[in-house]
């Protein structure tokens, strides 16, 4: 009898593996639950700081596996610790923002225009959550409301001074480079390190988890009905591309214990 298949597993949170409206991942549980009982992997990736991601990490039961944060900006290491990694790489993001000429600058606003009243009310997420929402130490997510040329220039400006903007299921994020693609080649690499190479696995509903999808040999995409959904797209070269059928946590749990179910 051959061996059963490890799998190292990739997940966005909002509309992911949490409810777009909710928050919620109940519907998840038996996926997550066969996950951690047969001794898979799983490493959250999303546009969320690592102090929002600590307590989700704890609370699906994955606290000894890495996560991306801030939509691949930074990873924050198993445990309860932040990498030591330095708060000024998100206060230099805004000194580049605020330099940036009016007329560019005066349509996008971002978390650090809002307090955390209206982070919670902009996102549909608690008071305390919110809190967690504005600690970032990467990245600054906001909304742009000026034209789609206004857009492209506003871009191209934070490009010249080594900003990009990666367009997610809510928001517009902007950092100093890293996607959820590089990242998860970058730990994919440490496993590789091991004897046996787990497959690997990714699930996301948004235009910034493409190159996670294409990253892995398994890529998920989830349907969310709060957005338009991602345009059809290739696997990388020997990748696979599955779309599921179910939106957030209920698609999530029927496709990774379908994966689970035919690897026994």
């Amino acid at each position: 009898m051959s061996a059963r298949r490890s799998f190292v597993v990739f997940s966005d949170l909002d509309g992911t593996l949490l409810d777009h409206e909710t928050y919620a991942f109940d519907a998840a549980r038996p996926a997550l639950e066969r996950l951690r009982t047969e001794g898979h992997h799983l490493i959250l990736a999303s546009s969320k700081t690592a102090a929002e991601v600590m307590p989700i990490r704890q609370a699906v039961g994955f606290p000894h596996c890495p996560a991306i944060v801030e939509n691949g900006a930074g990873i924050l290491p198993p445990g309860d610790e932040t990498g030591g990694v330095p708060a000024s790489e998100h206060e230099r993001l805004i000194h580049v923002l605020k330099a940036l000429p009016f007329e560019l600058r005066r349509y996008f606003s971002g978390f650090s225009d809002w307090d955390a009243a209206e982070v919670a009310s902009r996102t549909g997420l608690s008071m305390e959550s919110a809190v967690r929402a504005k600690q970032r130490l990467f990245s600054e997510p906001g909304f742009w409301s000026g034209t789609e040329a206004g857009f492209d220039a506003f871009c191209t400006a934070l490009k010249k001074r080594g900003v990009t903007v990666q367009k997610g299921g809510r928001f517009v994020t902007l950092s100093f480079g890293g996607t959820k693609g590089v990242r998860v080649r970058e730990l994919l690499a440490r496993y590789r390190l091991a004897e046996e190479m787990p497959v690997s696995v990714a699930l996301g509903d948004a235009p910034n988890d493409v190159a996670m999808l294409q990253a892995v040999d398994i890529g998920i995409v989830i349907p969310n009905p709060a957005h338009a959904g991602l345009a059809r797209f290739s696997p990388s070269a020997g990748g696979v591309l599955r779309w599921a059928d179910l939106a957030g946590p209920n698609g999530w749990n029927e496709e990774i214990l379908a994966l689970l179910n035919a690897s026994e």
